[in-house]
């Protein structure tokens, strides 16, 4: 997740000039067309990378934490998420490092730069095939709890072989993935971004509105602002909480990419305030409204709860209108995670080969087999919410706080101050007694 270096001509240069490295280079000579990323664009690919379907859950955990400590936590893991972004601009341009990974290798050396491209490529795998399943829940429908729920399609038409999981799925690689996963520069994804954005949006006005309505109505009763704590169990099953919030902005893996884009790098830093300040009032909106509207029933997926009568009129309607947007605002999130997924995996399997993006064979083929296992694994191991849960909560956890407080402890240019490294010791244990409880807990339980 990091920065730049000192200034844009070396920026370009030392881009330009690692094979090796994971990231695509700034475009010379190759595409002379391209004249750098806007800010607009920077802040909608940065934004798309981080609301993915976490925003789901975030209802749910103001259900296990209260409204009050939940909202405030959200702004609190913005702040720190932000911290940790600022530490790795800071030590990314003492060490000239153009991507994370350079400097996961300048403090660790090279099992230090493989250990981080793994992290990113578990987690970037585990959070598309998710994609995928929601997408078949979704539209086609699912019966995996062993209770059925109509899909949106399969309520329009009638169960049909076209609109099956298997037939949705391959619709949707071949016509939506595939294409938008052929762009070899993030910044090609703004518009796509800014439109998952504005779905995204779409689904916060809805849902708001639904509870507004119904609250005008008096159909909502006081929602609970604190947590019901009363014996050990109940302080146990408050972190399970952790990942969802530790997590919710992680967006690290595509810092650098759209950073070696821009027309100015002195501009990342306020790309993600702006990113981080948009994704903070798009899931305080989500969570507020989310549990307003469903309460002590939020499912951990507030997506299910759109799946039955909303005691309001043209209940239907709004419930597809709901689950089409969020499904489509996936299909956009999408190739912004694969993009630094095959960047990283490029980055392992290919250490030494020149730039991804001048070796069309080697980009081919490595987009197809990605697409091909994401798109077997959703359509033949639906039931895997758990084993990426904990994938997401370690592998997600480690790229957004534990490398990044190790880089600063290594301190391998003598920059950081020891404010920097108290708040890298604070990053380590909370990301690992939060999730080490969060398992223990969701294992207990």
């Amino acid at each position: 997740m990091v920065m730049p270096i000192s200034s844009g001509g070396e920026h370009h240069d030392a881009a330009s000039s690692e094979g090796s490295e994971p990231l695509l280079p700034r475009k010379h000579g190759e595409d002379d067309d391209f004249h750098g990323a806007s800010f607009s664009g920077a802040v909608f690919n940065l934004s798309t990378t981080i609301v993915g379907a976490g925003i789901m859950a975030l209802p749910a955990t103001m259900k296990v934490l209260g409204l009050v400590p939940g909202l405030v936590l959200i702004v609190l893991a913005a702040l720190l998420t932000e911290a940790s972004i600022d530490l790795l601009v800071r030590f990314s341009r003492a060490g000239g490092a153009t991507s994370y990974g350079r400097v996961m290798g300048d403090a660790f050396g090279k099992p230090g730069k493989m250990f981080l491209q793994a992290c990113v490529v578990v987690n970037n795998v585990g959070v598309m095939v998710v994609y995928m399943i929601i997408i078949g829940d979704v539209l086609s429908g699912t019966s995996s709890s062993g209770v059925h729920h109509h899909g949106v399609f399969e309520g329009w038409f009638g169960e049909n072989r076209w609109n099956g999981r298997f037939a949705i799925l391959t619709i949707s690689t071949l016509g939506v993935f595939t294409p938008l996963a052929c762009f070899k520069h993030i910044d090609s994804l703004r518009y796509t971004s800014a439109v998952s954005v504005a779905l995204a949006v779409v689904f916060v006005v809805l849902t708001a509105g639904i509870a507004m309505l119904k609250l005008a109505r008096g159909q909502i009763p006081m929602p609970k602002l604190f947590p019901d704590v009363h014996d050990w169990s109940s302080i146990w099953r408050l972190f399970t909480a952790a990942p969802v919030l530790v997590t919710a902005y992680i967006c690290h893996y595509n810092v650098h990419p759209i950073d070696n884009e821009l027309r100015d790098s002195s501009q990342i830093r306020p790309i993600v305030r702006a990113s981080l300040l948009l994704c903070s009032a798009v899931y305080i909106t989500t969570s507020f409204f989310g549990f307003l509207l469903f309460g002590e029933s939020t499912l951990d997926d507030v997506l299910a709860n759109f799946d039955s009568n909303l005691g309001i009129p043209y209940s239907s309607l709004f419930n597809d209108a709901v689950r089409v947007s969020y499904v489509l605002h996936l299909m956009l999130v999408f190739p912004i995670v694969f993009h630094a997924l095959r960047l990283n995996m490029d980055g392992l399997l290919f250490p030494s080969a020149r730039p991804l993006s001048c070796d069309n064979r080697r980009f081919g083929v490595l987009t197809g087999a990605l697409l091909a296992v994401i798109f077997l694994a959703a359509n033949f191991i639906p039931n895997i919410w758990d084993a990426f849960q904990f994938t997401g909560a370690t592998a997600s956890v480690s790229v957004a706080y534990i490398f990044p407080a190790a880089i600063v402890l290594r301190d391998r240019h003598g920059i950081a101050r020891k404010r920097d490294k108290v708040l890298a010791v604070f990053m380590i244990v909370l990301a690992v007694v939060s999730n080490a409880v969060a398992v223990y807990s969701d294992a207990c339980s």
